[in-house]
């Protein structure tokens, strides 16, 4: 159920019969018109914009399609007054009973009120985290990771075909660097001092690599040049890291459908094929790049090379594919793996990249409009920077990790829950500040403890209401006399409620999970405030003296529960039933 949409449908079939009457004249779209909550709740409880987009069109003053629709409205039971505003906006005011349908088809649906079917079925690929494997994960993979599964969990529940995607990548220089950085650890696991020269990875975290390489190889390695074991122990050890990436991943809720890697892509003709594509399309060509004006491209070379010709496909400057020396550039295997993605036959593709990956986003998208004709998007979310605090002072580095704090020292130090939706109080493109010490705190201020104190609260009154004999199961409940939920605080409790299908849409529609912990955090919010006005209000407790009004006051409750645990579902959360 989303009442904004069925509201919408009502003043669509009113236009059409202002149409039919001549009215309005014919062929006008109304792809335009919407139906949402007016800026000022005073004004009502939604808002129309149909008279302004409708009035040029129609060569008609925008008062006088409102002052017509509005006559139309109002014979909808639903509707009580439809009021023009200003130049022709229409503010709506709907009946009592509308809000308590919302209440009790909210405990018929359970959590599968607000699923929606946005998304018709397309299939979508997320690509997010895609960690080099050469470590433990930071803190700002944490962050990616959050997002990406959120906005995973978010598209299915609006309809899409979602897979989860992770791009290892195995195929630079960096996994060479992880070799020799585990074959130092190798020689320690020996009794041999490590070398752990400048450019190296020095965390602890190679030491269990090394003593596995011992334990394999016992010394047969050692005293070899690298031509001999290079090879082997590059691949032991990334196989390693992506043991411990997928540990660590489901530490914090989240699994993948899907690891590729982008070694595969060499010496297989992937990226030939890739490239050949663009080039069968006149889109890669040999030139010579112009120098850039003011800051220095990293792939900027004074000389001829192998160029996509992006700016057709509304880049800034186009990209080279292979350096003067004959090898791929970072971009060639990247279009290759996009192309494979696009062949997979994906309607939409996703990447969540960190935010130092700006520079990347128009090369990107114009690979992927090149390679699919336009037909599949490409939308590139940047995931900045997560500042790490405690009691107000920055938190310390890890020393397992050498550089950075793991993943692994966040959720142990704040659980999967507290970070996950910490992580979502932020939309992607702004920075984060984590305290721990916040975060913990129980507190208003502290979003996840106030929407799981919510939940805590609903539980709380289930288990009264059971204790006092009273039949609070979801069918009761949704039989239960609504009407006499007729308090304007109860009501505006309702009307937040029915906001969530809307909400859920809007979101899925931006791959914009964070919206949804903004949502939950003021659906908790009324419920807090209405449990509190009870406190000087007797009659708006929930538990009253007689059953029928404590059935109703507690459907209301569970309603917010039922949205809450839906919330929390698509973020990943776990709801809390009691709080400690």
């Amino acid at each position: 159920m989303n009442l904004f949409a069925d509201i919408r449908a009502a003043v669509l079939e009113a236009l059409t019969a202002l149409q039919a009457a001549g009215t309005l004249p014919e062929g006008l779209d109304f792809a335009a018109v919407a139906v949402e909550p007016p800026r000022d709740a005073a004004h009502g409880d939604m808002a129309t914009n149909a008279a302004m987009v409708l009035a040029k069109p129609a060569a008609m003053q925008p008062r006088a399609i409102a002052e017509a629709l509005a006559a139309r409205l109002v014979a909808d039971p639903r509707i009580i007054a439809a009021d023009v505003a200003g130049p022709g906006f229409l503010n709506l005011r709907l009946a009592p009973a509308v809000w308590q349908g919302v209440v009790k088809a909210a405990l018929m649906q359970g959590t599968d009120f607000g699923r929606a079917d946005v998304g018709q079925g397309q299939k979508v690929n997320i690509e997010f985290v895609s960690a080099n494997p050469t470590g433990p994960m930071h803190v700002g993979h944490v962050r990616g990771a959050v997002v990406g599964d959120a906005l995973a969990n978010l598209l299915a529940f609006a309809g899409w075909d979602v897979t989860r995607e992770y791009y290892i990548n195995d195929g630079g220089a960096q996994v060479d660097v992880l070799a020799r950085s585990a074959y130092e650890r190798y020689r320690e696991a020996h009794g041999l001092e490590p070398e752990i020269r400048e450019g190296l990875y020095p965390g602890d975290y190679l030491i269990p690599v090394g003593e596995a390489l011992k334990a394999k190889y016992g010394d047969s390695l050692l005293d070899k040049g690298e031509q001999f074991w290079l090879a082997d122990v590059r691949e032991f050890a990334t196989q390693m890291m992506m043991q411990m990436i997928r540990d660590d991943l489901a530490a914090l809720g989240v699994s993948m459908d899907i690891y590729s890697s982008e070694k595969a892509l060499y010496g297989t003709g992937k990226i030939e094929a890739a490239i050949n594509t663009l080039r069968d399309m006149g889109l890669i060509y040999e030139g010579v790049l112009e120098a850039p004006k003011g800051k220095q491209l990293e792939d900027w070379e004074e000389r001829e090379q192998t160029l996509f010709r992006s700016t057709a496909h509304g880049d800034d400057v186009d990209r080279p594919v292979m350096k003067s020396d004959g090898s791929w550039t970072y971009f060639a295997p990247d279009i290759a793996y996009h192309f494979d993605k696009v062949q997979r036959g994906y309607d939409q593709l996703i990447d969540i990249f960190g935010a130092d990956h700006g520079g990347y986003v128009k090369r990107m998208k114009a690979a992927v409009s090149a390679l699919s004709g336009g037909r599949v998007p490409l939308d590139i979310k940047l995931i900045q920077l997560v500042k790490l605090w405690k009691n107000g002072e920055p938190f310390k580095m890890s020393k397992r990790a050498g550089t950075f704090v793991t993943l692994r020292d966040v959720v142990e130090m704040a659980g999967a829950d507290v970070t996950r939706f910490i992580m979502l109080t932020r939309k992607n493109d702004v920075a984060l500040d984590f305290d721990f010490a916040k975060v913990l705190e129980q507190s208003k201020d502290n979003p996840v403890f106030y929407v799981q104190y919510a939940n805590a609260r609903v539980n709380s009154i289930l288990r009264k209401a059971v204790e006092a004999g009273m039949d609070v199961s979801d069918a009761a409940l949704s039989a239960a006399d609504l009407t006499k939920l007729d308090h304007p605080a109860e009501i505006e409790v309702a009307k937040k409620i029915a906001e969530w299908p809307r909400l859920v849409e809007i979101a899925a529609r931006g791959n914009e999970p964070h919206r949804v912990a903004f949502y939950l955090y003021e659906l908790a919010s009324d419920l807090h405030g209405l449990w509190n006005r009870g406190n000087d209000e007797p009659s708006l407790r929930f538990l009253q003296d007689d059953t029928a009004t404590s059935q109703a006051k507690i459907a209301l409750a569970r309603a917010v529960g039922v949205v809450i645990c839906a919330g929390l579902g698509i973020l990943g959360v776990t709801p809390v039933e009691e709080m400690r």
